[in-house]
């Protein structure tokens, strides 16, 4: 029988789920004087820190640079080797600390933040029931919030014979200590896209089985470039492809696409989407339904509550770490000023909204080459009925591409809302765009006139450049 403690532990705050995003919640009400625990039945840092973010860059940043130098003479002749398997993975674990988030708890007492560990389930109004490994329940009760911050987890496809080949999510893909001589991935979004690289990099035989397109919710030439480069590496895209049965057969496992081709490979990666982690909460018991993504105002309050919150990839609303965390800082602080009962600033950008999260969300892709977007796509905008001009250009015509590589490829887009001449919308693809991409997110979110963006000289010979170029093709704007 399990063991209760006798009264709840009392705090301002609530939240379950200790990843970035629960983190910044608590922190940001502690520091404006609340009191707040953390709830997480896992390791504290969440998904991004140990499984998503973080191992995943450090899998495939040793091959980013050793193409860097392969691209530039004189750099070239030194590399003399691929990339070192046994090195990527002993950073890749140096970055994840080795699965230990002692540091990560060093940090919320720090933060005079308290951890209650085990699974946290919402019992009733304000009241969260909390069972450890060993069975032992705690009881809390929060005076003015709780905040769900658990996060998302891999979409399994009711594909026949799936579950029973065990196949990797990209859990196991960013945890992996041995690389597999074959890999087949199965979806075309960023997790997709990201794994065929690195896995290409680690030296498996990598094919990727694409129901549509790569990275279909990205400007359409990301993807085909993209596409473009995996093929160089030999990587084998599938495209128009589904898969309807998985089996194990002779070591491998084996599965069949819709025309009847067969592909095998010794690990299988499924990377088809997230569903929410919302499924054991009790959300039942607050008349929600359990399993859904929670549906939230600006101000992260759940709909049809005033003390439940919720933050990041459980709201479906930009499922990325950072974006996760600009909300986070939005509903700790509006959390603190409703329960000091000072103003609440929920008008449009304003201190206690996630207004980015409609239009001007930033997302890299960490794909060689980098797909760096930010607002939206012009089939987006034209979708939102908006009168628009795109400007595209080759980031291989700009002084500073050729400085950075002898062989640079890139293409780079704006979206102009032609009404209010700002800029909504940017794409970059190529190496080493990543950086460029806050400057797009300062003009969209500033809503900074073109007219004022001629007076924001780019430094030369740099790629950001391209900026000079997006203005001399929309025209200089005359007296």
């Amino acid at each position: 029988m399990a063991e209760i403690t006798a009264q709840p532990q009392e705090y301002d705050l609530i939240v379950i789920g200790a990843g970035p995003v629960g983190e910044n919640v608590a922190d940001r009400a502690v520091q404006a004087g609340l009191s707040a625990v953390i709830v997480e039945s896992e390791l504290v840092g969440g998904e991004c820190s140990y499984w998503a973010c973080m191992p995943s860059k450090g899998l495939l940043r040793a091959g980013a640079v050793l193409r860097e130098a392969m691209a530039v003479d004189g750099a070239s002749q030194a590399v003399t080797e691929d990339v070192d398997v046994a090195g990527v993975l002993r950073r890749r674990d140096a970055l994840t600390h080795d699965w230990d988030d002692g540091s990560q708890v060093e940090w919320l007492t720090g933060a005079h933040i308290d951890l209650v560990r085990g699974h946290g389930r919402i019992t009733a109004e304000r009241r969260v029931s909390v069972t450890d490994a060993e069975g032992t329940v705690t009881e809390l009760a929060a005076r003015h919030a709780v905040a769900v911050c658990t996060g998302s987890a891999a979409l399994l496809p009711d594909i026949p014979g799936l579950t029973e080949v065990a196949p990797w999510t990209s859990r196991e893909a960013t945890a992996a200590h041995r690389i597999p001589q074959s890999l087949a991935i199965i979806g075309g979004g960023v997790v997709a896209a990201e794994m065929a690289t690195a896995y290409a990099d680690l030296g498996a035989e990598v094919t990727l089985i694409v129901r549509s397109t790569l990275l279909g919710g990205m400007e359409p030439f990301a993807g085909d470039m993209v596409a473009d480069a995996l093929r160089s590496r030999g990587v084998t895209i599938r495209f128009g492809a589904e898969v309807t049965r998985a089996r194990r057969a002779d070591g491998a496992t084996e599965l069949t696409l819709r025309d009847g081709t067969i592909v095998r490979a010794e690990e299988v990666l499924v990377a088809t989407g997230r569903v929410p982690r919302t499924q054991e909460l009790g959300l039942e018991n607050v008349s929600l339904e359990p399993g859904d993504w929670l549906d939230v105002d600006d101000t992260m309050r759940v709909r049809g509550s005033d003390w439940l919150y919720a933050v990041g990839d459980v709201t479906h609303r930009a499922l990325l770490t950072h974006q996760g965390k600009y909300q986070a800082r939005a509903a700790g602080d509006v959390i603190a000023a409703r329960a000091r009962g000072t103003r609440v600033d929920d008008a449009p950008w304003g201190a206690h909204v996630a207004t980015a999260d409609h239009e001007a969300v930033p997302q890299v892709t960490f794909t060689d080459p980098e797909v760096a977007s930010v607002g939206l796509t012009e089939a987006a905008a034209r979708r939102a009925g908006r009168r628009i001009r795109t400007l595209d250009y080759d980031l291989s015509w700009i002084a500073g591409a050729s400085t950075l590589s002898d062989d640079y490829t890139g293409r780079a887009r704006a979206i102009v809302d032609e009404d209010r001449e700002v800029l909504i919308g940017a794409t970059f693809v190529g190496p080493g765009v990543a950086e460029m991409l806050h400057a797009a997110t300062i003009a969209i979110v500033g809503e900074v006139p073109l007219r004022r963006l001629w007076h924001a000289v780019p430094s030369y010979p740099t790629l950001s450049e391209v900026w000079l170029r997006f203005l001399e093709e929309y025209g200089r704007p005359t007296p």
